[in-house]
């Protein structure tokens, strides 16, 4: 089996896994980074969705191979302690109902504010129109990545 190079919130890690392994059971399995969710398994839902680059992206559908040399950042890597503004403004607007999906929501925001500081309300529903609530708490979401934007300006 093939041994593959990962950064992953600032570290490295080595795997030992098969080139078509999907990054998010190198997440949960063998890095123990289980904060980033199964939910669908074909890139539809969003709960899995982490930070490659700096873009928000599905890990269930990124292979290890496709990770490798890149840096990837999980819902553990944005804060030590849920200090983000992304996640005060979770906290203060209490949107979360079940919390299976808020960590996919939570780095799909993030990855929306770092690249467009001052989204409008459609940019906002744009970019979190791939990320699916069962508990269907997209006003409390929209309202918090919006005080998330007024807190990281």
């Amino acid at each position: 089996m093939p041994t593959y190079q990962l950064n992953v919130n600032g570290l490295d890690h080595s795997v030992d896994v098969s080139e078509d392994t999907p990054l998010l059971w190198v997440l949960r399995d063998h890095i123990n980074l289980v904060g980033t969710k199964y939910g669908c398994g074909i890139s539809q839902c969003g709960s899995c969705t982490v930070h490659m680059d700096g873009n928000a992206v599905r890990s269930c559908g990124i292979t290890v191979s496709m990770a490798e040399g890149k840096s990837i950042t999980t819902i553990e890597g944005l804060s030590e302690n849920g200090s983000h503004p992304v996640q005060e403004a979770w906290k203060e607007i209490d949107v979360p109902q079940c919390g299976y999906c808020q960590a996919g929501q939570i780095m799909s925001a993030t990855a929306l504010l770092d690249k467009n500081p001052n989204p409008t309300e459609k940019e906002i529903k744009d970019a979190m129109h791939g990320n699916i609530c069962r508990c269907a708490s997209y006003n409390r979401i929209y309202k918090a990545v919006e005080m998330a934007a007024a807190k990281m300006n």
